[in-house]
């Protein structure tokens, strides 16, 4: 795993919109180990909240209102970006959702990213009944920080990608064509 570089990356949403992104969390890994974690608020459009996202993480208007918008923290996150260009997410369906409608309403441009999603590696390799990144995350005595935030998300889904490549021994990412896509 000493050549494994990528940036798992996780979003709350402020709605049940995918464009409504109110957090953001990504976890850097160099040559196969958690090199440094970030998460950044970011003010959703309107900055408005439905009742049960709010329920779900707890994250309120009041903690975003004078936050950045998604393309201020898009253009930071673009810088970890074009020095690894490879994104891991669990259920990375709706993570790259949330990306690409987010560009889409800020009229931003689509990066060149291929990414990977957790979920499906974790439905390939395991035989669990649960497939939820806080479920597998407890089964592998891998530190669950605090589910729903996208910070303590983001490590949990790269710790446990981390667990998938080794215990499927594969040696480099192109072994795992079954669980990847292009953004």
């Amino acid at each position: 795993m000493q050549g494994l570089n990528f940036i798992a990356i996780d979003f709350e949403t402020a709605t049940g919109s995918r464009a409504s992104i109110c957090e953001v969390g990504i976890c850097v890994v160099r040559g196969g180990k958690v090199a440094g974690v970030r998460s950044w608020l970011v003010r959703p459009q309107g900055n408005y909240y439905s009742f049960w996202n709010m329920q779900i993480h707890g994250i309120r208007p009041e903690d975003t209102a004078d936050a950045p918008e998604f393309p201020e923290v898009w253009a930071e996150i673009g810088g970890y970006l074009r020095e690894c260009p490879v994104l891991v997410a669990h259920n990375a369906a709706f993570d790259m959702g949330c990306i690409r409608q987010s560009l889409e309403l800020y009229g931003l441009a689509k990066p060149d990213i291929t990414y990977y999603c957790s979920l499906r590696a974790a439905k390939k390799l395991y035989d669990f009944g649960c497939n939820k990144l806080d479920y597998l995350c407890r089964q592998f005595d891998i530190s669950c920080g605090q589910h729903h935030r996208a910070g303590d998300d983001a490590e949990m889904c790269a710790r446990l990608f981390l667990r998938e490549v080794r215990d499927a021994g594969w040696l480099e990412l192109s072994e795992m064509d079954f669980c990847r896509g292009r953004l």
